[in-house]
């Protein structure tokens, strides 16, 4: 049904070149996936925190004091009574809410799918005070001659979904949030349905329900409206507590096909499927009894987060099978192949 593969995972944090002085490369995981002149491309998330220095609280944080930001190190003494740690990875100094890691976005490349040349720079950084936390778990939609890359961005006023596109993976074009806090795991469709950009996207409902899946669509990929909840979680031990989408439907004779993810019991991590109508994706056809995928092996239950398994990239290739690229534990990278037609058979 699925198969592992042999040398996941195929990326690591110490793989990964850190992208300045005193910081060090956490997690390398949850990327997008694409292919892009005969390679496969990975948009990766990366987080970083700092190396130890004895005596000193030493705070990762965004530096926007110039045109171009960059990731610098704050060192405070550890008897300043200025600081003040909120949880795990919460630091509030002077007034100012820091984290103790942070994200950035990460370019690799493949010819082969498995072994990856990984870029020694970010390719996406927070531009401005919206993203100073960081950013996360992108997404990439292509349509037409253009790469749309959604993703994450992380600050004080919560969590939001940005959205770029570029032609080439090397210039990139900021168009702006199109989901305001708090809002993630958007998916866009690759092509329209009737005459409508579509999007699935998670709206975070504290107080009343669970996160679920909705539905949006759109004119332009900037304006989205038509807002409905498509699907809510499931009282199972597998998708109690929430449920998002993962990356871009893929198109079948049967209907638009999604593999999302669920958090259930003990905050496991599982992917399950979506099937939905071709002319009208806001109408589901079938969603799968139980996951197909969940944690088994020793790094997808062992690592910075244990018992993760989140999908946000995948690869179709012309004979219909299908590579997904996962994050396992919020700590590595790895890889399963599986066919459209094996999905379709469990649904």
């Amino acid at each position: 049904m699925l198969i592992r593969n042999p040398a996941n995972p195929i990326i690591t944090p110490q793989m990964v070149k850190p992208s300045a002085e005193g910081l060090k490369v956490v997690g390398t995981f949850n990327p997008a996936a694409t292919v892009y002149n005969n390679e496969v491309i990975l948009i990766m998330r990366v987080a970083e925190t700092c190396i130890k220095k004895p005596g000193f609280i030493s705070i990762p944080y965004f530096d926007f004091s110039t045109d171009k930001s960059f990731l610098s190190v704050l060192d405070v003494p550890e008897k300043d009574p200025d600081v003040k740690l909120k949880d795990t990875r919460g630091i509030l100094y002077k007034g100012r809410e820091y984290l103790s890691s942070v994200s950035h976005l990460r370019l690799a490349r493949s010819k082969d799918g498995v072994n990856f040349i990984i870029n020694e720079k970010p390719f996406i950084l927070p531009y401005d005070e919206t993203e100073s936390f960081g950013v996360e778990d992108a997404r990439i939609s292509h349509i037409g001659d253009d790469y749309f890359i959604n993703y994450t961005v992380v600050s004080s006023d919560g969590y939001a979904t940005f959205l770029s596109k570029t032609k080439d993976f090397k210039h990139i074009e900021r168009l702006g949030i199109i989901f305001p806090p708090l809002n993630k795991d958007v998916v866009i469709f690759e092509e329209k349905v009737n005459g409508k950009y579509i999007a699935l996207h998670r709206p975070d409902n504290h107080g009343f329900g669970l996160p679920s899946i909705w539905y949006a669509d759109s004119p332009d990929l900037t304006h989205w409206g038509n807002h409905k909840c498509l699907l809510r979680p499931r009282a199972n031990q597998w998708e109690m507590k929430k449920i998002g989408g993962g990356a871009p439907p893929i198109k079948t004779k049967q209907g638009w096909l999604e593999i999302f993810h669920g958090k259930g019991e003990n905050n496991m991590y599982s992917l399950n499927l979506l099937l939905l109508d071709l002319e009208d994706p806001s109408k589901i056809l079938a969603v799968g009894e139980k996951p197909f995928m969940f944690p088994e092996t020793k790094y997808e239950k062992e690592g910075f987060f244990g018992n993760v398994i989140f999908t946000n990239g995948h690869i179709v290739m012309p004979d219909g099978s299908i590579k997904i690229y996962y994050g396992s534990s919020d700590e590595h990278i790895c890889m399963a192949e599986t066919s459209i037609e094996k999905l379709l058979q469990l649904l």
